[in-house]
């Protein structure tokens, strides 16, 4: 199947009640890691990198790679640039091919968020891809290195964003957090809940390592049709490299590669049967 948008993606999961997992990646390792357990399981899916990552692993290379990538899958495949910051690099992952774009104005007054979540929208949509809002904001910080206290979403103000923006998926603060959550977050479905009944595009859900498996479950059950996984990729395929080292069974880079590969399919496969999206591609 070639690669496909994510609002339809994300409509169907909220109609037939899981959520797409949107896996975040960093290199090509982590890229045939997730479409391995994709394939494997016949998922709908979305690989994505947020802009903060871009230091590390510049758009320009991972980009391409990461449409080529979803364009060879056999299951439906979206790529997302995940938390843009600036226009400039929401555009180039437009340029690319990305079939859809965030804007992350959680941090800008209610009504400066609209206006540019807005204009990214139109600029989206010119392009024939999807965009992603986000009110409220989540904690934590995309690379860990702030401390974003959490504001959870008003469901009143999420029901206008959303109306003034158009936007295709709505990102929601419910206490959840980006990075590795120090206990079990107590999240407030009572705010998903009334935010869901109000907000008609597709709900996600972001800063998903950690949180339990009853707990995104309960999620999906309220309203969530998009989960977002980070840090629980990166820290499975730096654990399953460890791993093979301790095991002493590296013995040239090739074992490296496949045992980053195997760490970003573990954890893939394991957040797949959670969100119930098995079989549903």
């Amino acid at each position: 199947m070639p690669l496909v948008n994510m609002k339809p993606l994300l409509e169907k999961a909220k109609k037939e009640g899981y959520a797409v997992g949107s896996f975040s990646v960093a290199n090509m390792e982590m890229v045939l890691g997730v479409l391995k357990a994709v394939e494997e399981t016949k998922s709908p899916a979305i690989i994505q990198i947020a802009e903060v990552r871009l230091n590390h692993s510049p758009l320009e290379l991972i980009g391409p790679l990461m449409v080529a990538a979803a364009k060879n899958s056999p299951m439906p495949v979206a790529v997302h640039f995940d938390h843009g910051k600036t226009t400039e690099k929401i555009k180039q992952a437009l340029d690319i091919g990305f079939t859809s774009v965030m804007f992350d104005g959680s941090h800008l007054p209610f009504e400066e968020n609209s206006a540019v979540t807005a204009s990214v929208k139109q600029l989206a949509s010119g392009y024939g891809a999807d965009c992603e809002g986000e009110i409220g904001c989540v904690g934590g910080s995309e690379d860990g290195s702030e401390d974003i206290a959490i504001n959870c979403t008003s469901p009143e103000q999420a029901h206008e964003f959303s109306e003034k923006t158009g936007v295709d998926a709505l990102a929601v603060a419910i206490g959840n957090a980006h990075g590795n959550y120090k206990q079990a977050p107590k999240l407030r479905f009572d705010i998903l809940e009334e935010t869901a009944a109000l907000v008609k595009a597709p709900l996600v859900l972001h800063g998903g390592t950690g949180i339990l498996p009853d707990d995104f479950r309960k999620c999906i059950k309220l309203g969530i049709s998009k989960i977002n996984i980070a840090t629980a990729t990166f820290d499975s395929v730096e654990q399953s490299a460890r791993a093979a080292y301790d095991a002493n069974s590296i013995k040239g880079y090739y074992d490296l590669q496949t045992a980053e590969v195997e760490g970003a399919y573990r954890n893939a496969l394991r957040h797949i049967e959670i969100f119930g999206c098995a079989g549903k591609a």
